[in-house]
């Protein structure tokens, strides 16, 4: 059995990990595995939207199997191939069966939505074991809900529930553990209503334009970010403004 599982319908690619023994930890050739999977995925224009999520209904992921060892290095883009894929401007979404703890939570705090089951349950306990969590949890935990919020939770390694995350803004929906893949089929839906370039152009001014110093220098910088660019002079700009005038359903081909 594969510790990784990566399967793709109609522009979606799903990546489960598959350890559920293990919590669904992360072994050092999963993150290689991975790697390979989120290249395959970016490099795939047929590929809109991509799902990550764990094998059973106990864990999403529980960080790093550190009974399996540690690897001289992460790959290219960081821990399980992705909180370092800062040019991926594809939609991706985590679907959070269960908890996500450490590297786990770090995965899912590097995807765009998260879906939660009523039983997820998200932290950072690395202080507990003498660790940090250097997997982008410390940087984008203090970004997405607030430094002293953040701090709170980091400094003294708490976990908190699907509700309590949902109130906090990191988790979008929460549902009963039955209804997670439909949940999920559900945004996919209605992603996939949209322009792909346009969508890629929205992720890509959102996330550049925090860097940016001031809202004026993110207004006036977005015209030279490549994925902008590129919908600017892309086919389905003008299909989106034909189709809207004929009254009828866009026919978008992602150029």
């Amino acid at each position: 059995m594969a510790d990784i599982e990566v399967s793709s319908s109609t522009s979606i690619t799903t990546i489960t990990l598959n350890r559920p023994e293990a919590r669904n930890a992360i072994t050092p050739q999963m993150h290689e595995d991975l790697q390979a999977a989120f290249d395959e995925f970016a490099d795939d224009a047929s590929q809109r939207i991509c799902v990550i999520t764990g094998a059973g209904d106990k864990a999403f992921c529980a960080g790093s199997d550190l009974k399996a060892g540690i690897g001289k290095s992460y790959p290219t883009n960081g821990y399980a191939g992705l909180i370092e894929r800062f040019d991926l401007y594809k939609p991706v979404i985590a679907a959070v069966n269960g908890f996500a703890l450490g590297g786990g939570f770090e995965i899912a705090l590097a995807a765009d939505i998260i879906i939660a089951s009523e039983t997820a349950s998200f932290g950072l306990p690395e202080p507990l074991v003498g660790a940090v969590a250097l997997g982008g949890g410390v940087h984008r935990l203090a970004r997405q809900i607030g430094l002293k919020r953040a701090m709170g939770m980091m400094l003294s390694a708490k976990r908190i529930g699907a509700a309590e995350a949902y109130e906090l803004g990191l988790v979008n929906e929460i549902v009963a553990p039955g209804q997670l893949d439909e949940a999920v089929s559900r945004w996919c839906e209605d992603i996939l209503k949209c322009a792909p370039l346009s969508l890629m152009a929205t992720k890509e001014a959102a996330l550049r334009g925090l860097e940016e110093p001031s809202l004026a220098d993110a207004m006036k910088n977005q015209e030279s970010y490549p994925a902008f660019a590129a919908w600017r002079q892309s086919e389905d700009l003008l299909e989106g403004r034909t189709a809207f005038a004929e009254k009828r359903q866009p026919n978008w081909k992602g150029k």
